[in-house]
């Protein structure tokens, strides 16, 4: 019985930890400021995204709201149903937290707030909510794989 409640917990926390972030970005630097941590490797660079990776389907923040809500219904269900696999249980955990930093976001501010760039590759400018999910599929997919 306490297992659910330090997953809990942990998704919470992972939650806060995103929307740390998020607030510290816009609250010490300028829309568009960049400022580079590991030259060649890394900058945190402040945007406003209205859409998902590459700034797709920008200015549909219903739309992203409203899948973020089923996801996140599906993301619990699946958690309750595959509650004894444990790479299930920490992949889903971590959808669920990242869905949630997100669609905080989407809600409360029209927009999600990204700050991680790859200077070495043309990739988008992501988060911390955006990582979660990122190694949750990563994680879920392996899990996948393993059971075949």
């Amino acid at each position: 019985m306490l297992l659910p409640i330090i997953y809990g917990l942990g998704i919470l926390l992972l939650i806060g930890l995103d929307q740390f972030v998020k607030h510290w970005i816009v609250a010490n630097l300028a829309l568009g400021q960049s400022v580079g941590l590991i030259p060649g490797i890394l900058s945190i660079t402040r945007i406003n995204n209205t859409g998902a990776a590459w700034s797709l389907l920008s200015g549909h923040q219903t739309v992203f709201v409203i899948i973020a809500l089923i996801a996140t219904i599906l993301i619990i269900y699946l958690l309750a149903r595959y509650w004894s696999n444990g790479w299930y249980r920490i992949g889903l955990s971590l959808l669920l937290a990242g869905t949630a930093g997100n669609v905080i976001d989407r809600i409360f501010s029209n927009h999600v707030v990204d700050m991680f760039q790859l200077d070495f590759i043309n990739f988008p400018i992501f988060n911390c909510a955006d990582m979660y999910l990122t190694i949750g599929i990563i994680i879920i997919a392996i899990a996948i794989v393993r059971e075949k």
